[in-house]
């Protein structure tokens, strides 16, 4: 069995969890049986919706706070007429309003506020209890309770001070007691005084041995709990991101990513770290042996893969871009904005549509709208794009940040060629400068009107000089290393070499 523990999941996914589904589907295919872990806390979703989301199956997930339980990963199927066969006092007014309900317990100073799965089933996710004024209680349901919530007021506040699991026929599995962000969790026969040590204990009943491997997508404030835990089993750490600060390292020291420096310190216990392109690996490994004086075992393996490559079935529309991305500070789409529209005054029929989700969401739409660029620019949403890219004449990113790209690949897979800035590793992987689109030559103190300035010119370059057809088939020749039976087989080696 492979194991694979993450932090948490949503509705706009990163990368790392993008990274993942596509293992998933690969270890499928090569017949490796597989689980996921998340031990982040969800109390606004049931983790069920934003797994499947994704694409992976009830089956593959596991998750912290119901490991303890006999409960499944579920979809919500608990209804409104389930909950109102628990309520103590049947007199009661009930209204709606889209998403959310309210039962009023006449006479009782008792209400409660429901939650629902969407505007129009009577599936509950949640509900809130609330006597005498004072929120006392939430409870949280799939197919039965799964936990509660418990609450009492202070500094006029509601202050959550437990949390109780449960089983399927209702009993307590365990309970986790709050005092502001010290926790301490009671089972019937152990007390642990930290998340931590609940990770720990986790990874302990899970009973590993030799055979099994367990990957590390996140170590952050699990690592130390898994590393103590999981021995015999092999550990994998995977690198997402740049791996290291350029401007705090030098000849003699070296300042590690914090999502990676407990995992590189334990290089002697982790069987192999797994990078998403040659780049980084040569780049990890001349690391580690300059200021560690150790060479680690590193292997390339692609965090995604193609199914096939994806031909147009019609003509491309002409001047048409696309990106897609977690709409957040650091992926710059407010720069591809802008850049689009000075290409406007020169290209007067040029598009560009962003797909993705994210707290900039709100932003760039007023952006836009300030911009009157309605019309040519375009918020979609989030969208499997598996059979869109083919639509669009070219790709355009204003991320200066990429371990690796998923969507850069896609891209490619459909013989877009890319427009984005020269930085490791994913546009200087996936870019060869003149062939498939331009590497737009950054530094730190570059200004972001220049940035602008400078896509804008890359965007007019490609459009008016470029060769597109050879762009294109460029492009293709490059993904065919992306193909899935070729990524599936360095997992399999990988696996092989390790158990």
């Amino acid at each position: 069995m492979i194991y694979n523990f993450n932090l948490g999941i949503g509705w706009a996914s990163s990368g790392v969890e993008y990274a993942q589904i596509y293992r998933a589907k690969m270890f499928r295919n090569i017949g490796v049986e597989a689980k996921f872990v998340y031990t982040d806390m969800f109390p606004r979703d049931n983790i069920q919706h934003m797994t499947e989301n994704i694409g992976f199956l009830d089956s593959e997930i596991m998750w912290l706070y119901t490991f303890f339980t006999d409960t499944k990963i579920a979809k919500v199927s608990y209804t409104l007429k389930d909950l109102e066969e628990t309520f103590q006092y049947k007199d009661f007014t009930f209204s709606r309003d889209g998403k959310t309900a309210k039962y009023v317990f006449e006479g009782k100073n008792l209400f409660y506020n429901v939650y629902m799965v969407d505007e129009k089933s009577d599936l509950v996710h949640r509900v809130e209890i609330v006597s005498r004024g004072f929120l006392i209680r939430k409870d949280y349901y799939t197919y039965c309770r799964i936990y509660s919530e418990y609450y009492g007021p202070l500094d006029n506040k509601a202050h959550m001070y437990q949390r109780r699991y449960f089983n399927e026929d209702g009993t307590v599995a365990y309970e986790e007691i709050i005092d502001g962000d010290a926790v301490m969790y009671q089972f019937k026969d152990k007390i642990l005084c930290s998340k931590e040590e609940l990770v720990g204990y986790m990874v302990s009943k899970l009973n590993l041995t030799k055979d099994d491997i367990v990957i590390v997508d996140r170590m952050t404030g699990i690592g130390q709990a898994i590393m103590r835990n999981a021995k015999p089993a092999r550990i994998m750490s995977v690198i997402h991101a740049d791996h290291f600060s350029e401007g705090s390292t030098d000849e003699n020291n070296i300042l590690w990513n914090n999502f990676y420096e407990y995992s590189f310190s334990q290089q002697k216990n982790i069987e192999c770290y797994i990078a998403s392109t040659d780049d980084q690996n040569k780049l990890i490994r001349e690391q580690f042996k300059k200021y560690k004086g150790v060479e680690p075992n590193v292997v390339t393996i692609p965090v995604g893969g193609l199914s096939e490559l994806k031909k147009p079935d019609a003509p491309r529309v002409e001047h048409s871009l696309i990106t897609a991305a977690r709409l957040a500070n650091e992926k710059h789409i407010d720069w591809l904005v802008e850049a689009v529209a000075k290409v406007r005054e020169v290209i007067k029929d040029v598009t560009l549509d962003i797909y993705g989700k994210g707290g900039e969401e709100e932003k760039l739409r007023e952006l836009i709208k300030s911009l009157s660029a309605d019309s040519y620019i375009k918020l979609c949403g989030q969208h499997d794009l598996t059979d869109v890219y083919k639509h669009y004449e070219a790709y355009v990113s204003g991320s200066t940040s990429e371990g690796f790209g998923l969507t850069l690949m896609e891209a490619i897979g459909s013989g877009l060629p890319i427009i984005g800035f020269d930085v490791r590793y994913g546009n200087q992987n996936f870019i060869d400068e003149g062939m498939n689109g331009y590497k737009i030559p950054v530094h730190d103190d570059m200004e972001k009107k220049e940035r602008v300035d400078e896509l804008a010119k890359r965007i007019i370059r490609m459009f008016t000089e470029a060769d597109m057809e050879a762009f294109h088939e460029h492009s293709y020749e490059k993904a065919h290393k992306y193909l899935t039976d070729e990524v599936e087989k360095r997992w399999e080696q990988t696996i092989k070499q390790t158990i």
